[in-house]
């Protein structure tokens, strides 16, 4: 009989985190993270790595025009902000009383709530 294999991969962010941009061109900026794309381990964030999408005439907009969205980022490049501090840190998992894991930042030893 065949394993199955779990396909859920656990990253250090969440989708409704705050992080903060540690590399690239939109290194420093502070954002929410919209979106995850787990399948290539990026991130889309609120206000950060904004690019320049040209958009041709269609049926649905006949003006076209030129629109600045966000584009994904890949998350070795985000780090979670501790609300608490409003400072970047790094977060590991522990076991809570329930026996349930949660997710906890190493710099104040807080747990870090979900969104």
């Amino acid at each position: 009989m065949e394993r199955r294999k779990n396909k859920q991969r656990k990253f250090h962010i969440r989708k409704g985190d705050t992080v903060k941009v540690i590399a690239g061109n939109a290194k420093g900026k502070t954002g929410k993270v919209l979106e995850m794309l787990g399948e290539k381990d990026r991130a889309i964030v609120e206000g950060a790595n904004i690019v320049t999408k040209h958009n041709k005439p269609s049926a649905n907009s006949p003006q076209g025009g030129i629109d600045k969205i966000e584009a994904p980022i890949h998350i070795s490049n985000l780090m979670l902000v501790d609300p608490a501090t409003a400072d970047a840190t790094r977060s590991g998992r522990k076991l809570d009383e329930n026996g349930k894991l949660q997710r906890y930042s190493k710099k104040t030893g807080e747990v870090i709530k979900n969104g």
